[in-house]
């Protein structure tokens, strides 16, 4: 189909969301979570491959944390400049492009090139699908997308996670680790005609007319200051067993350059006046980082656990970590369709306390279904604080800034992943105990009791969101 018929037929009334519209949208957000989690099962193959320790192959996944942590808000800023459609399709020639130089790399350099490439073109894909899906909800009439719309891209972007473990598990298996890169790009191929094809044209703008103005519009050099800052504080973060406090130093030092910039900033890269005035949007990135932040202490923390404490294979322990990711995708669904946002993050906050008090009673005696009862409850979190706190997002962030809120979103969500490798790197440092499990749960439920707190006594959430119209059919 002519891409330049797809546009007219994807604007028939009734029919703003169809499945065509959101394919690629829901392929390209789930390419980061499954490229996160899909390398942990092919770092020792690497590391023998290489020739290198499997310490050092480590550092491929430090390499997409950082640069999806950096990119996610950045990619949201340029799609409210040069058009989210655009920026998408480069992400995705990125992840294309990663593919092929991890799936040929002769060494590690190359490797951390192609994982840079790939962090950095799936970040595209989140904050501009959101801004997609606004413009396309504006230009159908509605106040809102339809429920399962955001629910669909919620589901490709966190129930997606846990499967790339098994899946990076089987490639490695079957074809060798070189196939946990290449197989991107089947798949960016597939959503790159999908955009092409099925997502209309930004519309005209009026863009940036030279090099000065692209820079101001922008903000080059907030983007800059961020990169920094952030790339400052999450080094200080996986030093943690041995916290480099001049980092930390360096990180707070810049972080304040970067608030007095931005505060002079003409179009600023991250709107602090507004963060300050919309304190709402705020707490909705503190919650959903102290959810993630457990969450992902259970996906990484107690599967090491697992295999230690236990004796069973990384694939093993991640199939058993399977049920969670499929329950919070399932409870997805019902939520966003309802565009429901209060219930969903107070429920979140207290299984994510439920579930860290289970934890406490696990040691290496303990039943699977005690396991799986737990790691059940923290998909009903993961699931309820995803759809929650993203429509509370989305009628929270004001207008073009959806994108960069959305990336904002996704790097709150970045922050509380490194934050529980660095709780579970000291806990787990000399040895990976019961012990350690119970003192990793007791800080569990601090984390949990703050989430409580942020839920249950958050008054703007007490207003219930409004309900977008039912999708056509």
């Amino acid at each position: 189909m002519p891409a330049a018929i797809a546009p007219r037929a994807e604007e028939a009334p009734g029919t703003p969301f169809s499945w065509r519209f959101t394919t690629p949208l829901f392929i390209g957000s789930a390419l980061n979570p499954i490229n996160s989690s899909m390398i942990a099962t092919a770092l020792v193959p690497i590391a023998a491959s290489m020739h290198v320790s499997v310490g050092q192959t480590a550092s491929l996944v430090t390499a997409l944390y950082l640069a999806s942590a950096i990119a996610q808000p950045t990619a949201g800023k340029m799609a409210a400049v040069f058009g989210a459609r655009r920026v998408f399709v480069v992400g995705i020639v990125l992840v294309l492009l990663g593919g092929l130089v991890g799936g040929f790399a002769p060494n590690l350099l190359a490797l951390l090139i192609a994982r840079v490439l790939i962090g950095l073109g799936t970040s595209c894909a989140y904050p501009s699908a959101m801004m997609l899906i606004q413009r396309r909800a504006a230009s159908a009439g509605l106040e809102k997308p339809p429920g399962g719309v955001l629910g669909g891209l919620q589901i490709a972007g966190i129930a997606t996670a846990a499967f790339g473990l098994p899946i990076g598990g089987i490639l490695v298996q079957a074809a060798g680790w070189r196939w946990v890169f290449f197989v991107n790009v089947p798949v960016a191929l597939i959503a790159l005609a999908a955009a092409l094809i099925w997502i209309p044209r930004d519309p005209a703008q009026q863009g940036p007319r030279n090099l000065r103005e692209v820079v101001s519009r922008i903000d080059l050099t907030g983007i800059i200051g961020f990169a920094l800052a952030m790339t400052a504080l999450l080094v200080f973060l996986f030093s943690l067993q041995t916290p480099n406090w001049v980092v930390l130093g360096a990180a707070v030092i810049l972080f304040a350059a970067l608030t007095l910039w931005e505060l002079r900033a003409t179009h600023p890269f991250i709107d602090v006046r507004l963060l300050v005035r919309n304190a709402a949007l705020t707490r909705t990135y503190l919650r959903f980082a102290l959810v993630a932040l457990c969450v992902y202490i259970v996906l990484y923390g107690i599967t090491q656990w697992l295999e230690v404490g236990r004796g069973m294979s990384a694939f093993t322990a991640g199939l058993l970590l399977l049920p969670m990711s499929i329950v919070s995708g399932v409870v997805v669904a019902p939520i966003s369709r309802r565009n429901l946002v209060r219930g969903p993050v107070i429920v979140a906050a207290l299984c994510t306390l439920a579930g860290a008090a289970g934890v406490l009673f696990l040691t290496s005696s303990t039943s699977i279904v005690w396991i799986v009862v737990i790691t059940l409850v923290f998909g009903v979190a993961l699931g309820t604080a995803s759809s929650g706190n993203q429509i509370a997002l989305y009628t929270q962030a004001v207008g073009d800034q959806l994108g960069v809120a959305s990336g904002l979103f996704r790097t709150f969500g970045y922050l509380g992943s490194i934050a529980s490798s660095a709780i579970t790197g000291i806990v787990f440092h000399q040895a990976v105990s019961d012990r350690g499990v119970h003192l990793i749960a007791w800080i569990m439920i601090g984390v949990g009791v703050v989430a409580v707190m942020l839920s249950v006594f958050d008054g703007a959430l007490r207003t219930p969101a409004r309900t977008a119209p039912t999708e056509g059919k």
